[in-house]
């Protein structure tokens, strides 16, 4: 939001108070606290009818400062709040020097000279200045229409890019744009988002760091955009907390800030192949199924999911949890025909019921519904007719509804796409007395957690895996998430994988798309090309609106086009595996900008259609019909997978592909592990691997990770000095692996 007009005034209605000077500064041994009045006080007669802001510096994990700013403490604070599972108090430590006091947490510090004009100082391990929040850079506003606003604002260095705050689809780097914090049912093609993080990562010449604004609400940036200068966030409250979050790597951020907000778990190998899907609004029956099933099979498409969209439940009923019995008669029988050949199944849910269902009255007469301030149920007719709102702020409403989802997995189904949670209204009242606009957002939260949570329970940890489509802050904890609603053709491809480098840099370690557009029918040229890209991300899914998504639908050559890169996903999931378990354990997303491995190289900053898919696989996928693609490769020799072509960097390269290849270079220096097995994502990994050296490769260790995070192999691979070949000198399993030279 907006504050001033232009420099020098204020935009009308609006009055300002910015901490200009300290009037007393309380220290203790982890965290001090300014009381900061908003003008010079010259005399007694100056403290009296003017505010005074409070200022409290702590450290709430290592490497992380947060600063709390309060206008009027008293406001009652109903939540919710986010969580912080990697929350440890007491990890800073303060040190005082006359009229300088300084808090520091591992290689961060912040400095405020009570002498001086206000100013927060955030350093580095060398006291070189990150950012800082000076004369302007922490205040309170009110507007014209009575509201209560507190911001703060961070220094921009010179060359520094701002990224992330959540899965945007809005140009790549965020420096420019106004940014607001409201879940929204949007699509692809908008500023709105269903995925709101208020946490932004900056890079620059001088390093990489992060800040979360830890406010679950609306929260509104101002990125470079009213004070060119600076990162400017509020919101309509009377405290703001923030937190910046040390490097000095981009990779050092999201380290520390996942390890703060939740890591992401880990999926099981099962859901990293191909899912395929009814689509929405088609018509499908079991023998519907069994066609696509039987058609993939006769095509040779190792297809590892099935998914189930809304209409497996009747019409008007969304959400009942029951199959529609004109279409669906036995549906144990037909679920146990599909798991024996191997398929898992998904079925799309909502937390939403509708009046028909027989559930609504049941939820009704138990109070599990959210209500509006006079004591009705919350309804509309947007989605569903008189839909209501199961409330997740109540502990019975929530075992209610896992109870719903647990007679589905009794059945034999495995995993949920938890569609919707966004448009959560705000004239409610929650059953814990939650704060309707703080709840907007982080409603979707309590959602995911809950189904997640109860599939935890039932197949165990590793086992467990959604295809979430809205999330806040932390829901990385619970993967996986998808883009929700683009079009069918190259532009929403584009901003589609925008969208999903956007949100990897908000801490999601695993992140889907529908291939081939959700909305409308692709040609057979985006279907294939897409094909290509989806294969080549986290997760994989077939998925369409009101038209199917069999690759037969789109010719042979699509056909053709799907086995190949399904076939080869499998093979890199030794690869794949270990870069899912470095998210897990890390932060690290899979799916990765440029920026996060070469964040020394100014090209890669701004690059958005191209990604590394694990730590060694560049991936630009192709945007047109006729192939041609531009890419950028960094420093080195690039070997493509394929092919074996190799290339140099750093240079930008114009290749043009036919509908079977797209731009899949191997990194310098790397080995890759590739399975044997083809036909499926979670089969034996060990049996037939191959390590693949790239020509410049001197002593590497590679691990192989077993299907439940651990390590199944660890070899060693090293370069012949006579024949120049590679050969493994150690590991397990010696006499099984094939070393090959790129």
């Amino acid at each position: 939001m907006k504050f001033t007009d232009g420099f020098w005034l204020m935009r009308d209605g609006v009055e300002a108070s910015y901490a200009t000077e300290v009037r007393d500064l309380r220290v203790d041994a982890d965290r001090f606290t300014a009381f900061a009045a908003d003008k010079r006080i010259q005399r007694r007669g100056d403290t009296l009818n003017s505010p005074l802001l409070t200022v409290d510096c702590f450290t709430p994990a290592e490497g992380v400062i947060g600063v709390r700013v309060t206008h009027h403490a008293g406001k009652r604070r109903p939540g919710p709040d986010f969580r912080l599972p990697g929350e440890d108090a007491g990890t800073g430590t303060v040190r005082r020097d006359g009229t300088r006091v300084e808090l520091s947490s591992g290689p961060l510090s912040v400095h405020l000279d009570e002498a001086a004009p206000w100013q927060l100082s955030f350093r580095d391990a060398d006291g070189r200045e990150v950012t800082s929040s000076g004369g302007k850079g922490t205040a309170f506003f009110r507007t014209g229409d009575g509201a209560h606003h507190m911001a703060a604002q961070l220094s921009l260095g010179v060359g520094e890019q701002v990224y992330g705050l959540g899965e945007r689809f809005t140009p790549f780097v965020r420096n420019g744009q106004v940014v607001d914090m409201w879940q929204a049912d949007g699509g692809t093609s908008s500023e709105q988002a269903y995925k709101n993080v208020p946490f932004s990562l900056h890079v620059s010449p001088a390093g990489a760091y992060g800040v979360f604004v830890a406010h679950p609400g609306r929260v509104s940036y101002e990125i470079g955009s009213e004070s060119v200068g600076q990162m400017q966030f509020s919101v309509e409250d009377q405290s703001l907390e923030y937190y910046v979050v040390a490097g000095p790597t981009p990779k050092d951020v999201l380290r520390r800030y996942t390890a703060l907000t939740g890591r992401p778990a880990l999926p099981p190998a099962w859901s990293f192949g191909l899912w395929l899907t009814t689509s929405f609004t088609t018509q499908y029956d079991e023998e519907t199924v069994t066609s696509f099933v039987d058609g993939m099979a006769e095509r040779d498409i190792p297809l590892s999911v099935f998914h189930f969209d809304c209409f497996w439940m009747r019409e008007y009923q969304w959400s009942d949890f029951e199959w529609d019995p004109a279409v669906f008669p036995d549906p144990e029988g037909m679920l146990a025909r599909l798991k024996a050949r191997g398929l898992r199944i998904s079925v799309w849910i909502n937390p939403y019921i509708a009046q028909k269902s027989a559930l609504f009255e049941e939820a009704a007469a138990q109070g599990y519904l959210v209500k509006r301030p006079n004591g009705d149920i919350w309804q509309w007719d947007l989605w569903q007719a008189g839909m209501a709102l199961v409330d997740f702020t109540n502990p019975e409403a929530c075992a209610w509804f896992r109870s719903k989802l647990k007679v589905l997995l009794d059945q034999g189904v495995d995993c949920f796409k938890t569609d919707f949670g966004e448009r959560i209204p705000t004239d409610v009242v929650w059953h814990d007395g939650s704060d309707p606009e703080r709840m907007h957002n982080y409603y979707t939260h309590l959602y995911n957690q809950v189904v997640f949570d109860l599939l935890e329970k039932e197949r165990g940890r590793g086992e467990s895996v959604l295809f979430a489509r809205s999330a806040t802050a932390g829901g990385q904890q619970f993967p996986v998430h998808w883009g929700g609603d683009c079009w069918s053709s190259f532009g929403a491809m584009a901003e589609s994988l925008r969208g999903g480098l956007s949100l990897s840099l908000s801490g999601f370690g695993f992140w889907s798309h529908d291939i081939g557009g959700f909305e409308g029918t692709p040609d057979a040229a985006v279907f294939k090309r897409w094909l290509a890209f989806g294969l080549l991300s986290s997760h994989s899914r077939l998925h369409g609106s009101s038209s199917y998504r069999v690759p037969w639908e789109f010719g042979d050559e699509a056909v053709d086009v799907a086995g190949k890169f399904t076939k080869l996903k499998h093979r890199l999931m030794p690869y794949l595996y270990g870069a899912a378990v470095e998210a897990h354990t890390t932060g690290v997303p899979l799916m990765r900008p440029m920026l996060l491995d070469f964040p020394d190289d100014p090209t890669a900053r701004a690059l958005d259609r191209q990604y590394m898919l694990g730590p060694d696989l560049l991936v630009a996928p192709v945007f047109s019909a006729d192939g041609d693609v531009e890419f950028y490769v960094p420093e080195g020799t690039w070997t493509h997978l394929l092919t074996g072509e190799r290339v140099e960097g750093p240079a930008w390269r114009r290749e043009q592909h036919g509908f079977d290849s797209l731009p899949l270079y191997v990194r310098p220096g790397a080995v890759l592990p590739m399975g044997a097995d083809a036909s499926r994502p979670d089969g034996d990994w060990l049996t037939g691997l191959t390590l693949l050296v790239t020509p410049d490769t001197e002593d590497v260790t590679v691990t192989v990770p077993d299907q439940h995070g651990g390590v199944a192999a660890t070899y060693r691979v090293v370069r012949d000095g006579t024949t120049r070949e590679a050969a493994v000198v150690e590991g397990h399993g010696v006499d099984e692996v094939t070393v090959k030279r790129l």
